[in-house]
C-alpha cells in the first residue's frame, strides 16, 4: 500500500462528491481510495463499476460496503492462493468494516438500507435528479462507508 497522508473527513467528502459526480456508491467509496492502490482513478472505476446497486441492481451487499471491501484488499493484501494468514487478516478487515457499517446503518444489504420489497431492480440505473438525491440516502452510505476506511488508515498512520 502507498504511504500516503489519510484525512478521513476529506476521503469521506470526497467519496460523497463522486456519488454526486454520477459514480455509483462502490465506485465512489473505491475512488475516494484510489491513491493507496496502484491503479489509476480509471481502472478503479472500471473494476468497481459493477458492484453499484448491491451488484448490477441486484440489491444484494451495498456498493458503499463493497467499496470498502475493494479497498481493504489493498490495505491488507492477500494476493497469493496458499497465504491463509493473509486471507484471515483480509477477511477480519472487511467483516471488521462490514460491522461497524451496519451498526451505524442497520444493514448491509441495499435493498434493506432503500426499504425496497424486491430482491432486484431493473438494470436501467435512476436518472441522477434533484429528486434522486433527495430521496436516496445513498450519498450518506457512502459517506459513512469511506469514513469508516478512513479512520482505520488514520490509526495506522
Amino acid at each position: 500500500m502507498n504511504k500516503v497522508k489519510i484525512d478521513a473527513e476529506e476521503r469521506a467528502l470526497r467519496a460523497k462528491s463522486y456519488f454526486h459526480e454520477g459514480y455509483n456508491c462502490a465506485q465512489s467509496v473505491a475512488l475516494a481510495f484510489a491513491d493507496i492502490t496502484p491503479l489509476d482513478e480509471q481502472m478503479v472505476a472500471t473494476i468497481t463499476a459493477s458492484f453499484g446497486g448491491g451488484m448490477g441492481r441486484l440489491r444484494e451487499v451495498c456498493g458503499a460496503v463493497s467499496g470498502m471491501a475493494f479497498v481493504a484488499s489493498f490495505i491488507s493484501p492477500c494476493p497469493t492462493a496458499d497465504n491463509d494468514k493473509a486471507k484471515k487478516a483480509n477477511y477480519a478487515l472487511v467483516q471488521e468494516f462490514a460491522e461497524q457499517f451496519r451498526q451505524q446503518n442497520g444493514s448491509v444489504v441495499c435493498r434493506s438500507l432503500l426499504g425496497l420489497d424486491s430482491p432486484k431492480d431493473e438494470p436501467t440505473p435512476s436518472p441522477r435528479t434533484a429528486e434522486y438525491y433527495q430521496k436516496r440516502p445513498c450519498a450518506e452510505y457512502v459517506y459513512d462507508a469511506a469514513l469508516i476506511v478512513g479512520k482505520h488508515l488514520e490509526n495506522r498512520e
